[in-house]
């Protein structure tokens, strides 16, 4: 009753997106979403701030995590 809900599932088109980490070289600082395969643009979906987050956005999109690309 008062545990945590489960997270949505993301829908994302698979032909034309990819999941992906955008992580800063300066600061650390990684944030989860989708870039498009064709023109490169970066749709953000997510903060990452620890492995645990990571494993939700995993989850949410139906992936294992290493399939999970990072870019920086």
């Amino acid at each position: 009753m008062f545990g945590r809900k489960k997270p949505k599932p993301i829908e994302y088109d698979k032909e034309k997106e990819y999941p992906v980490i955008r992580a800063s070289i300066c600061t650390g600082e990684e944030v989860a979403g989708f870039k498009d395969k064709e023109s490169g643009h970066f749709r953000e979906e997510m903060l990452i701030r620890n492995d645990s987050d990571r494993q939700i956005f995993c989850d949410r999109c139906g992936i294992s995590p290493t399939e999970l690309k990072k870019e920086y």
